[in-house]
């Protein structure tokens, strides 16, 4: 799948990951508006790192025209 079949995906609270990744990525999700000491926080999207936790991800160039996404269960 592109980014651009997932992201719609993504919004409705899906995690996808892309099979190229062959590291310890477990998948990536979207994190909704919200607001964080009275202001508001802007939608972001998170990975989740085996071992590590959760990190802010920005897709590169590479990942937005990958088609190797697919939807994690």
């Amino acid at each position: 799948m592109t980014f651009e079949e997932v992201l719609p995906r993504l919004k409705t609270g899906e995690k996808v990951i892309r099979e190229g990744w062959s590291g310890a990525e477990l998948y990536v999700k979207l994190v909704g508006q919200s607001e964080h000491d009275g202001e508001n926080l802007n939608p972001y999207f998170l990975i989740n790192v085996q071992g590590e936790g959760y990190t802010m991800f920005t897709p590169t160039v590479c990942d937005l025209l990958a088609e190797d996404w697919i939807i994690v269960d």
